[in-house]
């Protein structure tokens, strides 16, 4: 007794009609309708994918769908459980998919090591001081400049023993005052890893 799978790929043969043409007009990718014909249903991720399959391919070849249908729950119940499995067999894989599928777990792979390397190295560097506020090194009459600058919102900044905490974004504001002369801002800051960065910015006042 012939399987589904067989009496539609044997009426196919007879009718002269390559499984390319019957993927273009029933939409239906060449790689599930090979597993129609050869019965392993297994390929799909359910019944009724199958079942849909079957229906538009028995119409193609101007078969019964329903008597198609019956025979595929004949065959499918007389086999033992198929456990449908998630993803397509390689074994249905052209080679270019293959390769793409290949090219693309390098890929991953290597933007997961680069990303892992990067955070890698982040935890293990001293936190980044930037200045933000003033543009400028030099001042006339000013007593005083408010000096914006951002870090690691996880850091710990100190200005001459003095600790300043910064907001949500890692920026924080001090008061610096001027003298005549050069001025030194020290600012030191220590990260959560414990790594400590001292930055340090010069700023004249005119005499």
């Amino acid at each position: 007794m012939l399987s589904v799978g067989e009496i539609l790929k044997k009426e196919r043969e007879k009718q002269g009609i390559g499984l390319r043409e019957v993927e273009k007009d029933i939409k239906i990718r060449e790689k599930f309708l090979r597993a129609v014909e050869d019965n392993n249903w297994a390929f799909f991720s359910s019944k009724i994918y199958i079942t849909g399959i079957l229906k538009n391919y028995a119409r193609f070849l101007k078969l019964d769908d329903m008597k198609i249908l019956a025979f595929f729950r004949r065959d499918y119940e007389r086999s033992e459980e198929v456990r449908f499995k998630e993803k397509v067999s390689s074994k249905y894989l052209t080679p270019e998919t293959k390769k793409a599928v290949l090219l693309g777990f390098i890929l991953s792979f290597f933007l997961f090591f680069g990303y892992f390397s990067y955070q890698l190295k982040l935890y293990f560097s001293p936190p980044k001081v930037e200045l933000i506020e003033p543009t400028k090194e030099t001042f006339r009459s000013d007593e005083s400049i408010k000096v914006t600058g951002k870090t690691e919102k996880e850091a710990q900044i100190t200005i001459f023993g003095n600790r300043i905490f910064q907001n949500k974004e890692g920026i924080f504001e001090y008061v610096f005052p001027l003298h005549k002369g050069k001025n030194e801002l020290v600012v030191e800051v220590m990260g959560a890893n414990g790594k400590k960065t001292t930055f340090r910015k010069i700023f004249f006042k005119e005499r």
